[in-house]
């Protein structure tokens, strides 16, 4: 005779809350009317309107992606002439300069590492709006390496202030920004905003997991 399955004990189950601002882990009483006993923070089961908050961040900063690498990110001028510059037209500029390692880090931190950010998070929210079954494991891994590179997500505004104050000192010119830039750093933003707002336990939800 078999032993029926027995669920996993989880946090959820067993009533435990874990606070979004210091991590603290409490358990549910009716009482506290869900509140953080260190911080006083709301706690929630679940993120609330986690995937509707994931996807309005996400489908912005992809919309914005488009005219941050397309638009000029900045204006130089200086005793040679003026002319405005996008993020590629920066990197090849380093590049011709001999400056191939700064080039790659521009092209990396602000071209690359942005569009992997929307495809990923993407991936994560498709996967709970269509309720996908496998790789529930590589999915969450995805999702912590979103978290730590979220950490760094402010390189990608650091790298361009590099480049711009490397144009202005090889060139002795006067820079000044344009909506490329502005458009940048509002993926930058949202990106952060939409990995902040994904609950990755309702990838486990939708399979019956809690």
């Amino acid at each position: 005779m078999t032993r029926p399955h027995k669920k996993p004990l989880t946090a959820r189950r067993a009533g435990y809350l874990v606070c979004p601002s210091c991590d603290q882990l409490a358990r549910r009483i009716a009482s506290r009317g869900l509140r953080c006993p260190r911080c006083g923070e709301k706690l929630y089961l679940r993120k609330p309107r986690s995937v509707s908050r994931t996807g309005a961040y996400l489908s912005a900063a992809a919309i914005l992606y488009v005219p941050a690498n397309l638009m000029p990110i900045m204006h130089t001028s200086s005793l040679l002439g003026a002319e405005d510059d996008t993020i590629m037209s920066g990197v090849m500029v380093l590049l011709n300069s001999g400056s191939w390692p700064l080039a790659l880090l521009v092209f990396f931190a602000s071209i690359v590492v942005p569009l992997a950010k929307l495809l990923s998070l993407a991936t994560l929210l498709l996967s709970v709006r269509y309720s996908w079954r496998t790789q529930l494991l590589e999915r969450t891994r995805l999702y912590r390496l979103l978290e730590f590179i979220g950490r760094w997500s402010m390189l990608d505004i650091y790298v361009l202030t590099l480049l711009v104050a490397l144009v202005q000192l090889r060139a002795l010119a006067t820079i000044e920004p344009r909506p490329g830039a502005i458009a940048f750093g509002a993926v930058v933003v949202l990106t952060m905003l939409a990995a902040r707002s994904f609950d990755p336990r309702l990838m486990w939800d939708r399979q019956g997991q809690p």
